[in-house]
């Protein structure tokens, strides 16, 4: 189980575009990947159809693998890695390694 969520600021750590950073748009749980916003596009080649008339290449974002990704802490402003606790009321909590501070609200 994957402690990458939607909506998550997350950091590219290999790859082409190491470095970058973005936001998570969607993830695919069964491939083990997330869409990020702005990272790892790619081309591709479309013919024209009834929907879309206008043909040619197009760049749209691919899913990137989830262990190439780090969340990006709100409070220290860290990629980091996520620890999960159970609180006393029984609820579950991400929280950063780095600084100790829950990522969940």
């Amino acid at each position: 189980m994957s402690e990458i969520k939607k909506n998550d600021r997350v950091r590219v750590m290999s790859g082409k575009d190491k470095g970058k950073q973005g936001k998570v748009l969607k993830v695919l749980r069964d491939k083990d990947a997330a869409l990020v916003e702005r990272c790892n596009f790619v081309k591709r080649h479309t013919r024209p159809t009834q929907a879309a008339k206008q043909g040619g290449i197009i760049e749209k974002e691919a899913p990137i693998k989830l262990a190439k990704l780090r969340v990006i802490c709100p409070k220290c402003s860290k990629a980091t890695r996520i620890g999960k606790e159970i609180l006393d009321d029984g609820s579950r909590v991400r929280y950063c390694k780095k600084c100790n501070e829950h990522l969940d609200s």
